[in-house]
């Protein structure tokens, strides 16, 4: 059984392709022409991932993300005709998980929905598919090292959970934030530059943009950190990337 997806577009021919292309993986997916509707269907139906464009009547994409993301961490995917980096930027720092510039690829647009299902813990056939072919941008471990929980002083991780907590209090993440530590967690120590951190959590190769990264890591600070301009765990390697600072120990 695939998985049940809301695509929010006012541009018919792009609501008509997703649909039909996320179809054919066995995938429900539903379709709104404007944000009120997507905000209905989201409510009706729970999804497990919806796909946003930023401009849309009535309510643009970036409410409909806010409004989801005060009680809700479901993937965000969102789209637009604009590339300039302020887009990205206030999209990602709303709470999107990813990002994409129409026009885009179809195919692109499936790969990353399965990207994002496969680390949200989906083990159907839609996202087996996705593991081929992406294995060796991701990181290798074992399955059972990979499921152990991550502990620092004051901070675990419980990959089979998805869970975090620090100093014992359940902190909520989104898809991609909770892959983002649990990658850093797995390799304390570790320098990732941002574009090994594009290639690791989104399993893509972006084009030079490492913003998203940079947005995330500032996020994800924000969240987890007592100090987010002063951060115990996640370090920022001038120059280089990232690193997550302290000895783990997996249980």
């Amino acid at each position: 059984m695939g998985a049940c997806i809301v695509v929010a577009d006012d541009e018919r021919n792009i609501t008509d392709v997703c649909r039909r292309y996320l179809e054919r993986e066995g995938n429900t997916v539903w379709v709104a022409e404007n944000g009120e509707e997507a905000i209905r269907l989201w409510k009706e139906h729970r999804p497990d991932l919806l796909v946003l464009d930023l401009m849309m009547p009535k309510i643009d994409g970036l409410e409909v993300c806010d409004t989801i993301r005060q009680t809700d961490d479901t993937p965000i995917i969102m789209l637009t005709a604009r590339g300039e980096e302020p887009d990205r930027l206030l999209g990602l720092t709303m709470g999107a998980d990813d990002y994409m510039t129409k026009p885009f690829s179809p195919r692109e647009l499936v790969l990353r929905v399965n990207n994002i299902l496969r680390r949200m813990g989906w083990k159907n056939d839609f996202a087996a598919k996705g593991r081929e072919g992406s294995a060796e941008a991701g990181h290798s471990l074992d399955g059972n090292e990979a499921d152990k929980p991550i502990h620092f002083e004051g901070l675990s991780i419980f990959p089979q959970e998805r869970r975090v907590t620090v100093q014992q209090t359940n902190i909520e993440l989104t898809a991609k934030e909770f892959d983002l530590l649990q990658l850093l967690a797995t390799y304390p120590g570790k320098v990732f530059s941002r574009s090994q951190l594009l290639n690791q959590v989104w399993d893509i190769a972006f084009d030079g943009d490492t913003t998203t990264v940079t947005v995330h890591v500032r996020r994800l600070r924000e969240k987890i950190e007592r100090n987010p301009s002063d951060p115990t765990w996640i370090k920022t390697v001038w120059g280089i990337g990232y690193k997550l600072d302290g000895k783990g120990n997996t249980t």
